[in-house]
């Protein structure tokens, strides 16, 4: 049985607070300069910190955007691991209906969210130190993600297909985010039936990556 972890300081609050804005104004700066025209200084100025506080949490101006881009994979796993294995529900429908759901915005903050990685996936392209920091935001990410999708398998789940499993979704949701803000128009629409969504993207992939899986069944849900 899982524990809910321990709430945050007040301390870690703050920082996680200002890193955040200061993620955010290296976003800004990014779409509006990009990588090539933003230093490390201009992200400090623009977030109202000292440029001694923008290295004390950030080795590059890269780096910077790193909570950014990994905010919405922390919310996704978190609800993923809160919700828990539900009676009748395999793991794959668990999984494509919280990535589905992680990727459609119900409110401005989460639409935000999704634009703010859509321009920053488009400055990557340019940018081989901040298409590293968005690969090992992934890496992260499927590693802390293991530990939920073997609680939702179960006690008798092989650790290899978990770890598929995990490397499958993580995957799925990168790949459908980079589709997405690689398209030359947006439809402005983003729920799971929305062709080109962010989120039809993602459960696309994850079935065309989980079919030959036997932790999946003969396959993901129609």
């Amino acid at each position: 049985m899982s524990t809910k972890p321990p709430s945050p300081s007040l301390t870690e609050r703050r920082k996680a607070a200002t890193q955040l804005d200061i993620a955010r104004a290296a976003a800004e700066l990014f779409t509006e300069r990009g990588p090539d025209g933003t230093t490390a200084e201009d992200i400090a100025h623009r977030a109202g910190v000292a440029l001694r506080t923008f290295y004390r949490y950030f080795r590059s101006k890269q780096d910077a955007v790193a909570p950014l881009l990994a905010g919405g994979a922390d919310r996704w796993r978190e609800q993923l691991a809160a919700a828990g294995p539900e009676p009748g529900t395999g793991l794959p429908q668990l999984l494509e209906r919280s990535i589905a759901a992680s990727l459609t915005p119900t409110d401005e903050a989460g639409a935000e969210g999704l634009r703010w990685t859509r321009g920053l996936l488009r400055a990557a392209a340019g940018d081989p130190a901040l298409r590293a920091v968005w690969y090992r935001v992934n890496q992260e990410s499927e590693e802390r993600l293991r530990e939920v999708v073997a609680a939702l398998a179960g006690p008798g789940a092989d650790p290899l297909e978990v770890r598929l499993a995990a490397a499958a979704a993580t995957d799925a949701i990168r790949i459908a985010l980079e589709s997405w803000a690689e398209a030359e128009t947006e439809t402005g629409a983003t729920g799971p039936d929305a062709e080109g969504s962010p989120a039809a993207l993602a459960v696309r992939c994850l079935r065309e990556l989980t079919g030959g899986m036997r932790l999946f069944g003969p396959g993901v849900s129609e």
